[in-house]
């Protein structure tokens, strides 16, 4: 890692900085000293990147240290308190990775696009809506979107960076426009996290047979999630939204899917539980 610049950071280069990762820059740590056997270090800060560290703490020691810290939290994209002991004391340092929200990518701003473009941006996607049409990709009716675009869906992804923080749901107005979506993401060297296709189990399967014939291994299909969305019995294009966000939701988290209720059995543990109380009774 390189040291490029060692002048102290400013309140507005740390804002600047964590507002570029935001927007999908490379990811930042802020390093800032909360506590210090030098109280006028109190406030300084570091900002690492990958690549490169920013600004000094007082000390080259110092700095190797937090920098060590900041690189971890970047990895395990975490914040919290850390502390260093070093020969003039302990110092105790706020470490605060910063990184872009993952990017929910809807392809098709039909009747089940615009709930979910809500409903992703309220569970923390940033999200962009494509379409090949003018009057349905309109900023006017999908504002939570923060981007939205008229495409070619023969090239849909020539603006879009596909990547492991990226989440694809397709569910354009056609079966042709999903399957020619599908089958470029399939060619593409990186994986998004999730990849979504709408469709009946029987379309689904037709795709999926047709995919294979054109030379896709059934191993790439293995992580598409077709037919879409959690079985929570959705009709309506606010419930299909809702179940296809809550997939999401579960690949993003490492959830089941499951009710929880099943899951934990509580009302099973409080029955064992009597049962045992009154069998030693």
């Amino acid at each position: 890692m390189s040291q490029r610049k060692a002048d102290p950071v400013s309140t507005v280069d740390a804002v600047e900085r964590v507002l570029l990762a935001l927007e999908g820059g490379s990811p930042v740590a802020v390093v800032t000293v909360v506590t210090a056997p030098d109280h006028g270090a109190v406030g300084r800060r570091l900002l690492v990147t990958a690549g490169a560290v920013t600004g000094t703490l007082g000390s080259s020691e110092l700095d190797h240290g937090a920098a060590e810290l900041a690189s971890e939290a970047l990895v395990a994209r975490e914040r919290g308190l850390r502390k260093l002991e070093l020969d003039d004391g302990i110092w105790e340092l706020y470490v605060e990775s910063q990184y872009a929200p993952p990017a929910l990518v809807i392809v098709g701003a039909g009747h089940i696009a615009r709930p979910l473009c809500r409903i992703g941006a309220m569970i923390g996607f940033r999200v962009t809506v494509i379409d090949d049409r003018p009057e349905f990709a309109n900023e006017r009716l999908l504002p939570a979107a923060a981007r939205v675009l008229v495409v070619d869906y023969n090239d849909p992804f020539k603006e879009i960076t596909v990547d492991a923080n990226t989440y694809i749901v397709l569910v354009t107005r056609g079966h042709k426009y999903d399957y020619d979506c599908i089958q470029q993401l399939l060619a593409l060297e990186a994986s998004p996290a999730y990849l979504g296709m709408i469709g009946s189990r029987r379309r689904v399967r037709a795709a999926f047979e047709a995919l294979v014939r054109d030379g896709v291994e059934p191993e790439r299909l293995a992580d598409v999630h077709a037919p879409i969305g959690l079985d929570i019995g959705a009709e309506t294009p606010e419930e299909i939204a809702l179940a296809i966000a809550a997939e999401m939701v579960a690949v993003r988290r490492g959830g089941g899917g499951g009710t929880l209720a099943r899951e934990e059995g509580v009302l099973d543990r409080v029955a064992r539980a009597r049962e045992a109380e009154q069998g030693g009774g």
